[in-house]
Protein backbone atom coordinates (compact mmCIF):
# COMPACT_ATOMS: atom_id res chain seq x y z
CA UNK A 1 0.00 0.00 0.00
CA UNK A 2 1.62 3.02 -1.15
CA UNK A 3 1.01 6.61 1.19
CA UNK A 4 -1.80 8.16 -1.09
CA UNK A 5 -4.11 4.99 -0.55
CA UNK A 6 -2.72 5.13 3.24
CA UNK A 7 -6.04 4.76 5.62
CA UNK A 8 -5.36 8.09 8.13
CA UNK A 9 -4.70 7.41 11.54
CA UNK A 10 -8.29 7.80 13.83
CA UNK A 11 -7.84 9.66 17.09
CA UNK A 12 -10.69 10.09 19.56
CA UNK A 13 -9.88 13.63 20.11
CA UNK A 14 -6.95 15.87 19.95
CA UNK A 15 -5.28 15.42 23.35
CA UNK A 16 -4.58 11.95 21.84
CA UNK A 17 -2.98 12.88 19.07
CA UNK A 18 -0.74 15.43 20.87
CA UNK A 19 0.25 12.27 23.53
CA UNK A 20 0.57 10.58 20.02
CA UNK A 21 3.22 13.18 19.03
CA UNK A 22 4.88 14.37 21.76
CA UNK A 23 4.22 11.82 24.96
CA UNK A 24 6.12 8.85 26.48
CA UNK A 25 8.82 8.65 28.36
CA UNK A 26 11.41 10.34 26.13
CA UNK A 27 10.37 12.80 23.60
CA UNK A 28 9.53 15.66 26.29
CA UNK A 29 12.76 15.27 27.28
CA UNK A 30 14.47 15.35 24.42
CA UNK A 31 12.78 18.94 23.14
CA UNK A 32 13.23 20.60 26.30
CA UNK A 33 17.08 20.21 26.03
CA UNK A 34 17.24 21.27 22.75
CA UNK A 35 14.63 23.79 23.30
CA UNK A 36 17.86 24.28 26.43
CA UNK A 37 20.66 24.06 24.13
CA UNK A 38 19.89 24.42 20.75
CA UNK A 39 21.90 22.17 18.79
CA UNK A 40 23.22 18.54 20.07
CA UNK A 41 24.75 15.74 18.61
CA UNK A 42 23.57 12.09 19.18
CA UNK A 43 26.24 11.53 21.33
CA UNK A 44 25.50 14.53 23.43
CA UNK A 45 21.84 14.07 24.04
CA UNK A 46 22.66 10.42 24.89
CA UNK A 47 25.33 11.73 27.80
CA UNK A 48 22.08 14.18 28.92
CA UNK A 49 20.00 10.91 29.69
CA UNK A 50 22.28 7.98 30.45
CA UNK A 51 19.43 5.78 30.74
CA UNK A 52 18.16 5.48 27.06
CA UNK A 53 19.33 3.17 25.27
CA UNK A 54 20.92 3.81 21.38
CA UNK A 55 17.79 1.94 19.90
CA UNK A 56 15.24 3.80 21.94
CA UNK A 57 17.18 7.25 21.24
CA UNK A 58 17.51 6.50 17.66
CA UNK A 59 13.74 5.86 17.27
CA UNK A 60 12.29 8.86 19.41
CA UNK A 61 14.28 11.10 17.45
CA UNK A 62 13.73 9.82 14.37
CA UNK A 63 9.67 10.38 15.82
CA UNK A 64 10.17 13.68 16.59
CA UNK A 65 11.86 14.62 13.07
CA UNK A 66 8.90 12.53 11.13
CA UNK A 67 6.43 15.29 12.70
CA UNK A 68 9.06 17.95 12.11
CA UNK A 69 9.63 18.48 15.72
CA UNK A 70 13.23 18.39 15.11
CA UNK A 71 15.79 18.83 12.17
CA UNK A 72 18.17 16.51 11.67
CA UNK A 73 21.29 17.31 9.36
CA UNK A 74 24.10 15.21 8.53
CA UNK A 75 27.27 16.63 8.00
CA UNK A 76 29.81 14.29 5.29
CA UNK A 77 32.57 14.12 7.05
CA UNK A 78 34.28 10.56 7.87
CA UNK A 79 33.10 9.81 10.81
CA UNK A 80 29.62 11.45 9.90
CA UNK A 81 28.46 14.36 12.20
CA UNK A 82 25.05 14.70 12.87
CA UNK A 83 23.27 17.31 14.87
CA UNK A 84 19.77 17.68 16.02
CA UNK A 85 17.99 21.38 16.64
CA UNK A 86 14.10 22.11 17.63
CA UNK A 87 12.17 23.47 15.12
CA UNK A 88 9.41 26.76 15.65
CA UNK A 89 6.65 23.44 15.85
CA UNK A 90 9.23 21.98 18.58
CA UNK A 91 9.49 25.08 20.39
CA UNK A 92 5.86 25.66 20.66
CA UNK A 93 6.10 22.39 22.95
CA UNK A 94 8.12 24.31 25.54
CA UNK A 95 5.41 26.43 27.38
CA UNK A 96 3.71 23.35 27.83
CA UNK A 97 6.68 20.99 29.45
CA UNK A 98 7.21 24.35 31.35
CA UNK A 99 3.73 24.09 32.71
CA UNK A 100 3.96 20.82 33.22
CA UNK A 101 6.66 21.02 35.40
CA UNK A 102 5.15 23.72 37.35
CA UNK A 103 2.31 21.19 37.76
CA UNK A 104 4.77 18.20 38.87
CA UNK A 105 6.34 20.58 41.14
CA UNK A 106 3.27 22.14 43.21
CA UNK A 107 2.10 18.46 43.62
CA UNK A 108 4.92 17.27 45.22
CA UNK A 109 5.70 14.94 42.21
CA UNK A 110 3.45 12.87 43.15
CA UNK A 111 5.37 10.53 45.25
CA UNK A 112 8.08 10.33 42.56
CA UNK A 113 11.73 10.66 43.53
CA UNK A 114 12.74 12.89 40.30
CA UNK A 115 15.93 11.84 38.89
CA UNK A 116 17.06 14.95 37.09
CA UNK A 117 15.42 17.86 37.89
CA UNK A 118 14.96 19.42 34.82
CA UNK A 119 12.75 22.40 35.62
CA UNK A 120 15.26 23.73 38.00
CA UNK A 121 16.94 27.14 36.86
CA UNK A 122 20.36 26.69 35.67
CA UNK A 123 20.66 23.32 35.03
CA UNK A 124 21.95 24.05 31.54
CA UNK A 125 25.38 24.72 33.56
CA UNK A 126 25.12 21.26 36.32
CA UNK A 127 23.94 18.93 32.96
CA UNK A 128 27.01 19.94 31.20
CA UNK A 129 30.13 20.22 33.40
CA UNK A 130 32.28 19.53 30.04
CA UNK A 131 32.34 21.43 27.21
CA UNK A 132 29.77 19.73 25.15
CA UNK A 133 31.31 20.20 21.86
CA UNK A 134 33.67 17.81 22.79
CA UNK A 135 31.21 15.17 22.63
CA UNK A 136 30.25 12.94 19.70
Amino acid sequence: MTKKNKKPKEATCEIEVAFDIIGGKWKPIILWFLGEFGTLRFGQLQQLMPDITHRILTKQLRELETHCLIQRKTYPEVPPRVEYTITDNGRAVLPILDMMCGWADRNDYFGYSIKYNLCQQGIQKKLLVNDHDNMD
